[in-house]
């Protein structure tokens, strides 16, 4: 074992660089047939053909923040946890709505569905969610608080789920996104699949899917013909498409992510199984009924500096991966009282978890943390 054992560490398929180069000899480096492929691949994989490919995560929470605002609204708030990257919450301040915080979940990190319900009002426009480290929030429950807030307040907000964290996971055996919401996965550099860079919008039907491919490309219809750009635009878009070269290195990524995922998840079965009783620390929930993807595999432990500190020592990186929202000066004006994320805010910390983590390195992980700090 050699040098600091990273948190995360970007996963490139050897045929990557063969297909770039295919694309690149090929004239065409734009929108073309590379992303058809990877979008039809990646709705054979998701069993959802509502997909729709953007180049970032990013992108892709402001197209769907943007259909919800053009839908119900953009004087409305916007329900959202404050425990996340600002990738999550900027998006809703670039459409012009409005955050309202909800609570964090101290057992899950992600977000407190009870805080949800309670916090629902006629105002509300949309509730942005994210999967933190990739376990899935209890969809059921929240499709239960929406059909009270329906039957109370009249509304039913629309759902963005931020599942930047989470590609493999499911729900009730259900890939996220094919649950009835708006969901955004991500394929930035380090994640479990990488294109290089880009997202992917899950809708949740027909007539969004075709308003959300017009926009992500500034509106134009580009099935129009050779002279689209004298047809009508009814309404302006951004753009937010991907290209081929990203399709291309996505597509092989795609072919060796199962066995990436996989060993993600047996390395955090094993600290499930070495670090429930250590003293100072703490495990996050593990529900039968979801299957996370463990991006990363966050504790929350005392003395975080301390514990930071011990494995920095030991040639192990750790990280909290995200700072808190609400104290940003961008969103002084959404100050709120959040008991839950301060229980956890100054605990959470995450440890590696990932692929090129070998059962030599992991065993040191364990015996590190179980040393105490």
């Amino acid at each position: 074992m050699g040098g600091v054992i990273p948190l995360f560490k970007v996963a490139m398929s050897d045929k990557a660089a063969a297909l770039v180069g295919d694309v690149l000899d090929s004239g065409y480096i734009g929108q073309g047939a590379k992303v058809d492929a990877f979008e039809s691949a990646l709705a054979e994989r998701l069993d959802n053909p509502r997909v729709l490919t953007v180049n970032s995560a990013t992108s892709g929470l402001h197209l769907a923040l943007h259909l919800v605002a053009t839908e119900a609204g953009r004087d409305g708030e916007v329900l959202a946890t404050a425990l996340t990257c600002t990738a999550t919450n900027w998006p809703i301040l670039a459409n012009g709505m409005r955050i309202r915080w909800v609570d964090t979940d101290p057992a899950t990190l992600n977000m407190d569905l009870d805080d949800l319900a309670r916090k629902i009002t006629p105002s509300t426009r949309a509730i942005v969610l994210v999967h933190w480290g990739g376990y899935p929030v209890d969809l059921d429950r929240l499709r239960r608080v929406l059909d009270q807030a329906e039957r109370v307040h009249g509304v039913r907000p629309r759902v963005v789920e931020d599942c930047a964290d989470a590609w493999g996971a499911t729900y009730r055996g259900v890939a996220l996104g094919g649950h009835g919401n708006i969901a955004v996965y991500s394929f930035q550099a380090v994640k479990h699949l990488t294109s290089g860079d880009g997202g992917l919008v899950v809708l949740p039907d027909d007539e969004l899917l075709a308003r959300a491919r017009l926009l992500r490309w500034y509106g134009i219809d580009r099935d129009g013909g050779a002279a689209r750009f004298k047809n009508d635009i009814p309404e302006y878009g951004f753009k937010f498409n991907m290209n081929d070269i990203n399709a291309a290195i996505g597509l092989a990524n795609l072919e060796i992510v199962d066995d990436l995922l996989a060993r993600h998840r047996e390395n955090a079965a094993f600290y499930d199984a070495e670090l429930s009783d250590v003293d100072g620390l703490e495990l996050t929930e593990r529900a039968a009924d979801r299957d996370p993807s463990f991006w990363y595999y966050s504790v929350k432990v005392d003395g975080r500096d301390a514990f930071a500190r011990r494995l920095a020592e030991a040639h192990i990186a750790t990280s909290e991966v995200h700072h808190r929202n609400d104290t940003y000066t961008a969103t002084r004006g959404s100050q709120a009282l959040l008991p839950g994320l301060d229980a956890v805010a100054e605990r959470q910390i995450a440890l590696p978890v990932g692929w090129w983590v070998s059962d030599e390195d992991r065993a040191h992980i364990a015996k590190t943390v179980k040393a105490g700090w």
